[in-house]
């Protein structure tokens, strides 16, 4: 062996040496990113779930929120029409008492009440409160 092939020969034991290292460090990659491509598909998709979580509490608190509302303003209401309730009950008391002993003005009321209708049917109650037929109504 000449000092040329021996020269030649540790070239190609160098090539292969750095063919080899190429691919090893290929393959480190390809296992490298895979695991990292795991690590961070894990990473994400735990950040998916808090978000989806947060999300979850932040409606939860919405509804509930929107609850008391609807029954504080239910309360609202419901104390309202009982003033309402209570003012058409002293009104009702107010008429009621002005109106006892005060058979003069009844019958006035009701006598101006007939003028202004026109072509009604007036019942009459009797001795027995029962009401005089339409026997002989006018046409």
């Amino acid at each position: 062996m000449n000092k040329e092939d021996s020269f030649s020969m540790a070239d190609v034991g160098v090539g292969i040496a750095i063919f080899f290292g190429i691919i090893l460090s290929i393959i480190m990659l390809i296992f490298g990113y895979s695991v990292v491509h795991h690590n961070y598909m894990v990473w994400s998709e735990g950040k998916v779930g808090e978000a989806e979580l947060a999300r979850a509490e932040s409606n939860r608190q919405i509804k509930t929120l929107e609850a008391r509302a609807l029954m504080e303003s239910s309360k609202h209401l419901a104390d309202a029409e009982v003033i309402r309730a209570k003012g058409v009950a002293e009104a009702n008391r107010i008429i009621g008492d002005s109106l006892k002993g005060n058979e003069s003005y009844l019958r006035y009321l009701w006598i101006t009440s007939l003028e202004s209708k026109s072509k009604e049917i007036i019942y009459i109650p009797t001795e027995a409160n029962l009401p005089i037929l339409e026997a002989g109504r006018i046409k």
